[in-house]
Order: C-alpha cells, then sequence, then structure tokens
C-alpha cells in the first residue's frame, strides 16, 4: 500500500508517494503558477510514473500551513475531498515543521521560516531527536527582528530555513552574528519526500474537523472582527 503526500503551502509545490516506507516517486517545482491548476496533473502524473492506482493508497499527509492562504486551502481542500472519496486517514503537519527536515542531521537549533510580510515571519524552532524533528520554541507569527534577538539573547547556534532566506540574509547575520548558519540554496526549499517522513511520526487527523494553520487571521478577517469589535462596543 502507499501513502501520498501533498505541499502546496507555499510556491514551491511537492507531492510525493510512498511505498513501504521508501519514496517511490516524488516531484517539485518552485514557480509562481498557479497551485490550483498545477495541483491535480502534477498528482496524476506521478500517479501514473509510480505505476499507482487510488485503491491502492492508505494515506494521505498534507502541509496545512502557515503559508500562502490560498496555496494553504488548495492543498488541504484538496488532501480532504481525496481522504474522503477514498475513505481513506488523512495527516496534517505544519510546513514549518516540514522544512525543518533540512536540517535534521544538524547538531542544533533548526529555524525554519516564511516571509508574512511587513517584516514579519511565520517561524519556530526545532531540533533533531532520534530521527525527527521536535518543536523546542512554539511557532509564531512575529517580527522578525523581535524574534532574532530573541534567538540571539539564548547564545544558541541557529540554522536558518526558508525559501525567503535572500530577503532576510542581511539581517540575520547582523543581529546573529556567527551563531547563525545559512546553508545554499538548494535547502531551503521543503520536500514532499519530508513530508512523508514527519507525517509518519503523527496522529491522523479527523477528514472534516482537520483546519488550516495559518498563525493568524486573513486581513479579510481580522478587520471583520475588529469591525464588530467596535459594533458590540
Amino acid at each position: 500500500m502507499k501513502t501520498l503526500a501533498i505541499d502546496t503551502a507555499n510556491q514551491a509545490l511537492g507531492v510525493a508517494i510512498c511505498q513501504n516506507g521508501l519514496i517511490i516517486g516524488e516531484y517539485i517545482t518552485n514557480l509562481e503558477k498557479n497551485h490550483s491548476v498545477r495541483l491535480m496533473p502534477a498528482i496524476d502524473q506521478l500517479m501514473k510514473d509510480t505505476q499507482s492506482s487510488p485503491d491502492e493508497l492508505e494515506k494521505i499527509i498534507v502541509s496545512k500551513g502557515p503559508g500562502s492562504y490560498t496555496g494553504v486551502r488548495i492543498g488541504l481542500s484538496t488532501a480532504k475531498s481525496l481522504a474522503w472519496a477514498l475513505d481513506i486517514p488523512i495527516v496534517g503537519v505544519s510546513s514549518l515543521e516540514v522544512l525543518a527536515y533540512q536540517g535534521l542531521f544538524f547538531d542544533a537549533k533548526v529555524c525554519p521560516f516564511f516571509d508574512a510580510r511587513r517584516n514579519n515571519v511565520f517561524t519556530g524552532v526545532y531540533h533533531s531527536d532520534n530521527g525527527k524533528m521536535v518543536l523546542a520554541y512554539d511557532e509564531r507569527n512575529i517580527s522578525m527582528e523581535e524574534w532574532l534577538y530573541k534567538l540571539k539573547n539564548r547564545e544558541e547556534r541557529v540554522l536558518f530555513l526558508s525559501p525567503d532566506i535572500a530577503q532576510y540574509t542581511g539581517q540575520i547575520n547582523g543581529i546573529m552574528g556567527n551563531l547563525a548558519v545559512i546553508p545554499d540554496g538548494a535547502y531551503h526549499i521543503a520536500k514532499p519526500s519530508h513530508l512523508v517522513l514527519a507525517g509518519s511520526h503523527k496522529k491522523v487527523n479527523n477528514t472534516h474537523t482537520l483546519t488550516p494553520n495559518y498563525l493568524r487571521l486573513a486581513e479579510a478577517e481580522a478587520k471583520w472582527l475588529k469591525s464588530q469589535k467596535r459594533y458590540e462596543s
């Protein structure tokens, strides 16, 4: 039996198929293109290339954010629809955790992050423990400057991973100095095969109640809630 992994939480689109613990197929693109148009054709092509059929799937693992609101919804809605139609389990995994697996063999803290605009980031800190990434400092939406000073005050070496690394490299080095480790570009994109690995350590979710991990409200929702509070007062 096989597991299908789906990640559209950010610019990179990734799908993978795992059979008996072995990745037999993986497809990744890092392009500014519409995930809603490209996701199902990517899954279909990977299924054909790996000679897989829907009735062979026993589980679906999906990246549930944070990241692009639209991207997260596309991946999650597709994964939930497939899980419901095939009557198979679904597992949601933080997209930050998936990216953190690029640092699985780093011997200190790992900080994945995604740009959240206005110099804010979605981020957290992980560390490796017996072949899996474990959350060390809670995921959050925070000013990058504030976050970097928090990390600096802990006086620990930190590996930074992000598809938006170029935007923040100067700030990271300026505040963290020698405590910061920034690898080459190839390691800053989450891999769907790592999504499979991360999902293998998670409990199955309820298909109907699995929700996105946005870490913050969408701007329209935040404005609506703010207007409701003014109305109620």
